[in-house]
């Protein structure tokens, strides 16, 4: 499992590990480790061209110590300044002994620099570290545009420069590396969008800190490890009430597919049986025969463990009359889209039983009452503030979707890796409704269930599309291919 600290936290362990150390021992632990990413990257070191951006703090000391290392070893490194006065000067000594250059920003550079930026192998931006906030400043913004128009690649020194190190938000200009190294510990910024989108690859350096950090992390991200320890397996006793029967509350006249399309998630998702409930059923039983479906209302459909309620479900007559008896039932309830749309907050609260919403950045902003944007350029707090103030688990969905548990539960926030772009296609969220509604039977806590759901989905995805378009209707077929992987790794 990849886990992930914010600042202070890091901070602190930092503090700690350094008491124990000799003075500055810290530092060359982080430069050795980024040296060596540096020189991965290049592939051959002597002979190369390797430009650093300094900042005034640690950040820009351990791009200098590593750049050191780098023209130890032949590379022709130099060092630009954003703030000579404040430059780490054990890192500058370091440099110079090396056989590095240095160079000052100022206004006359600003043709030698795009110049000198064109031709480097290799760029560290170290220029502000995890306690940066608010984007860059001017000098740097400009600096760092320098960069992006060439040719150079950028190799971020623990965290991209200007990026929210605690939430992923960018607020201000940026860097756009191609490689982040990271020392120590994830933070989350690396692993949430607009934030994490700029990190390019990540690569950990451990610098001794895992003793000195606590053992609940703020955030962290399911591999397939962890994913295989949570699928539901049917033992040799299981008939199809005990591996979970799912009720689906979805489609209409209008969007009879979104039934079909959930019924599928559900039944690939390791579903005993799968009771539909509404309008569609004459397309659900053609795609799925075996499926279980009844008029309607849901109170008499039959005993389900778990409800999922909202997909494709429309604003016509007795939508909310609908909804208000799913939520009525002492079972797990998953609910998304028009669901969304007609829900009570203080109901939901009420609930005895597990809720899950599922909302996109659209219908995340319409039930916090923010603009969208809002949502979008500071997902972690988004899904919080969603989580607290229903009393539901909460699986916010989009570039990367997390999960976080009720208001009250003190657990980390979910990040999901699995995701792709080509997953942004109609009924897509569909299929992941009924797949997750379809492991909430199975007996997963509401948590886990979105956590595996989404990693499957997302799983199926990148399989089906490989670089290319990928259609909601192929997902569910996708789901048994992915489920046999993470369980064989």
């Amino acid at each position: 499992m990849r886990t992930a600290f914010g600042v202070e936290t890091v901070r602190s362990a930092e503090a700690a590990l350094m008491a124990e150390l000799p003075e500055g021992a810290l530092m060359q632990r982080a430069a050795a480790g980024l040296a060596a990413a540096a020189a991965g990257l290049l592939g051959r070191v002597y002979g190369r061209r390797v430009a650093l951006l300094v900042g005034s703090g640690d950040n820009g000391g351990d791009a200098l110590y590593a750049g050191a290392r780098l023209a130890r070893r032949g590379a022709r490194v130099t060092a630009v300044l954003l703030s000579p006065e404040r430059t780490h000067q054990g890192g500058l000594s370091a440099l110079w002994a090396g056989g590095g250059r240095v160079l000052a920003v100022d206004e006359g550079a600003e043709a030698f620099l795009h110049r000198a930026f064109d031709r480097v192998d290799l760029v560290l931006d170290g220029i502000v570290g995890i306690g940066g906030s608010g984007g860059l400043r001017p000098p740097a913004a400009a600096l760092v545009r320098l960069v992006h128009g060439t040719r150079a690649p950028v190799l971020a020194v623990d965290l991209p420069s200007g990026v929210e190190a605690d939430t992923g938000e960018v607020r201000g200009e940026a860097v756009t590396a191609d490689a982040t190294v990271t020392f120590g510990a994830y933070k989350p910024g690396l692993l949430v969008d607009p934030a994490a989108e700029r990190a390019g690859a990540l690569r950990l350096v451990d610098i001794g800190l895992g003793p000195y950090l606590p053992e609940v992390p703020e955030l962290e991200a399911l591999q397939h490890a962890d994913v295989a320890a949570l699928l539901p397996h049917p033992a040799a006793e299981s008939d199809k009430y005990r591996r979970g029967v799912v009720g689906v509350v979805a489609g209409s006249e209008r969007y009879p597919g979104a039934a079909v399309l959930a019924v599928g998630g559900a039944l690939r998702g390791g579903a005993g049986a799968v009771r539909y409930v509404g309008p569609a059923a004459p397309a659900v039983i053609a795609r799925y025969p075996e499926t279980l479906v009844h008029p309607g209302p849901p109170g008499k459909a039959g005993r389900v463990q778990a409800w999922v309620v909202g997909p494709g479900l429309g604003d016509g007559p007795g939508a909310e009359e609908v909804l208000d008896q799913v939520l009525a039932a002492d079972v797990p309830v998953l609910v998304d889209a028009d669901g969304l749309r007609l829900l009570d907050r203080v109901r939901v609260r009420r609930r005895s039983a597990p809720t899950l919403l599922t909302p996109h950045a659209g219908e995340a902003a319409a039930l916090l009452g923010v603009d969208r944007a809002e949502v979008e350029s500071g997902r972690l707090a988004a899904v919080r503030s969603l989580a607290a103030a229903y009393g539901a688990s909460t699986l916010l969905k989009g570039s990367t979707t997390l999960v976080a548990g009720p208001g009250e539960d003190p657990v980390p926030v979910r990040v999901n890796p699995t995701g792709t772009p080509w997953l942004a296609t109609a009924g897509s969220g569909d299929v992941l409704s009924g797949l997750t509604g379809a492991l909430l039977a199975a007996g997963l806590a509401a948590r886990d269930a979105a956590s595996v759901g989404a990693y499957l989905h997302g799983l199926a995805a990148r399989t089906l599309a490989d670089g290319a378009p990928v259609t909601a209707h192929e997902l569910p077929d996708a789901l048994p291919v992915v489920w046999r992987d993470v369980r064989d790794a």
